[in-house]
């Protein structure tokens, strides 16, 4: 059986996740790649934890946000895709120190894989993944917080145009990026009217009236993110 480099250990327990079972902390550093394919290798990648741990990473800063901020829900769901989004997942493995410790094929590595933002947002969830089976969500929720600590103190998702902010609420969960459309102008060129239909396939979609279409866009998106958001 494949043991956990010493290092790595080391660097586990340090960044606030003591190992215990150690073949469940080599899956959530092992890229698909490592030796080929996890399957060739007979060993498991990253995935099945990083689904487990970006649950748990979304309802932890969730319950965070709700207890720190009295805002409404789709401001709340605002602040809470940029908090999660892979980007800011990619950003904190960075400042840890991840890349040295992932489980790279050769070619993976050469092409920059252990500096993605994929791989990297990936990987910290599965890490936060087989924290929760350790060690349980309690004790998960404190290393998260830990490791989040400037992102929660800081302007992540606060305040951004409604678009920007759709934009990132969309990439966030994976979603097509969103579609604008004109569906109605009426009145004269110097009091004109747009209506605008914001659609996001596979999730709704939302209308809003100006006179502007830039500005019937923005409403479109903010309506869109309180009733979707």
């Amino acid at each position: 059986m494949t043991a956990l480099d010493a290092a790595t250990r080391k660097w586990l327990q340090s960044t606030g996740f003591p190992v215990e079972e150690e073949a469940l902390w080599l899956e959530a550093l092992t890229h698909g790649s490592f030796n080929g394919s996890a399957t060739a290798s007979n060993e498991a990648d990253y995935q099945r934890l990083e689904f487990l741990g970006d649950r748990v990473l979304g309802l932890s800063v969730a319950a965070w946000l709700y207890h720190a901020h009295d805002g409404p829900e789709g401001r709340l769901s605002q602040r809470l895709n940029a908090l999660v989004s892979g980007a800011t997942c990619a950003r904190i493995a960075r400042t840890i120190g991840l890349p040295d410790h992932i489980r790279l094929g050769k070619q993976a590595r050469e092409d920059g894989g252990a500096d993605s933002d994929n791989i990297l947002g990936d990987v910290m969830e599965a890490l936060i993944g087989a924290s929760f089976i350790e060690h349980g969500y309690d004790a998960t929720r404190e290393t998260i917080y830990r490791l989040w600590e400037d992102e929660l103190a800081g302007d992540a998702g606060k305040a951004k145009h409604p678009k920007s902010a759709l934009q990132e609420w969309a990439a966030g969960n994976r979603r097509a990026m969103p579609q604008y459309e004109v569906i109605d102008r009426s009145g004269p060129d110097h009091a004109a009217r747009f209506t605008v239909r914001v659609s996001i396939h596979n999730v709704g979609s939302a209308e809003g009236v100006a006179t502007s279409k830039g500005a019937a866009e923005k409403r479109a998106a903010e309506a869109f993110l309180e009733e979707h958001g």
